[in-house]
């Protein structure tokens, strides 16, 4: 199981989830400009959640998306935030 979570893995997961948020913010405002089925806001969250916060904020910037909701301006970059701190709090420990 140590195997598995080395610190090579963890950066690639990060780096994964995040292109991926940045990717699926990138969807769900394409689908938006579309009238199509839109991705849950509940899982653009879960995504930030998981470690995808860096590229979740990023996509709403850069695609203008979910700007004018709050939740998500302040949300998306307070989870980042969180996850950050706790990121350094155990890493220098």
């Amino acid at each position: 199981m140590q195997e598995i979570f080395t610190w090579q893995n963890i950066v690639i997961y990060f780096i994964v989830i995040n292109l991926f948020g940045f990717f699926i913010m990138w969807l769900d405002k394409r689908k938006a400009k579309k009238g199509a089925w839109r991705i849950p806001e509940k899982t653009l969250f879960i995504i930030t959640a998981i470690g995808g916060g860096i590229g979740t904020t990023a996509g709403m910037f850069v695609f203008h998306h979910k700007t004018q909701k709050i939740q998500f301006l302040i949300g998306f970059p307070f989870i980042t935030i969180l996850e950050i701190v706790t990121i350094l709090y155990f890493w220098l420990k």
